[in-house]
């Protein structure tokens, strides 16, 4: 293997753990944050995660027991990956992401919150638009903090 090949591999396996490390932080975070605001609010953690399976699955989760909170678990840490790779790939073309990793993570975790409440769920098997305005600030706020924020700096951190 020649110097520069290896070179690659090495920084590829670094730019990879930078992924992981953003998808695991994120993943987390976001699940911490769901289940705190779930208990804040007097729910269950268990039919929170049956309520992230009935994007899938509709409302026929709510009487699918653990395995449908563990498909929701599995779900979100998805959706986590897929949010984490988007940015990851993006960072390879757009110097901006990684040499400022602060507000590229805040505005990725807002462009996540529109794309996953203004996008995907109206479009899955809840069919829901945020209820009202005054719903939106705690979950930008969290998609900020726990979702954008980690995943640039995972990046970030392993692309250096």
């Amino acid at each position: 293997m020649s110097a520069t090949a290896a070179t690659l591999s090495v920084g590829n396996t670094k730019a990879i753990r930078g992924l992981l490390v953003g998808w695991l932080l994120c993943g987390i975070l976001d699940i911490s944050s769901a289940i705190i605001i779930t208990l804040y609010r007097h729910g269950s953690p268990f039919r929170m995660l049956q309520g992230i399976a009935s994007g899938m699955l509709g409302q026929s989760s709510f009487q699918g027991g653990t395995a449908t909170a563990a498909l929701g678990l599995f779900l979100h840490f998805f959706i986590a990956f897929c949010a984490a790779t988007v940015f990851f790939l993006a960072s390879r073309k757009l110097s901006f992401l990684t040499r400022h990793p602060v507000i590229s993570g805040l505005l990725y975790g807002i462009a996540v919150y529109t794309v996953m409440y203004w996008i995907v769920v109206p479009l899955s098997a809840i069919h829901r638009h945020p209820a009202s305005l005054s719903a939106i600030p705690l979950p930008v706020t969290v998609h900020m903090f726990c979702v954008g924020l980690p995943i640039s700096l995972g990046v970030w951190r392993y692309s250096r």
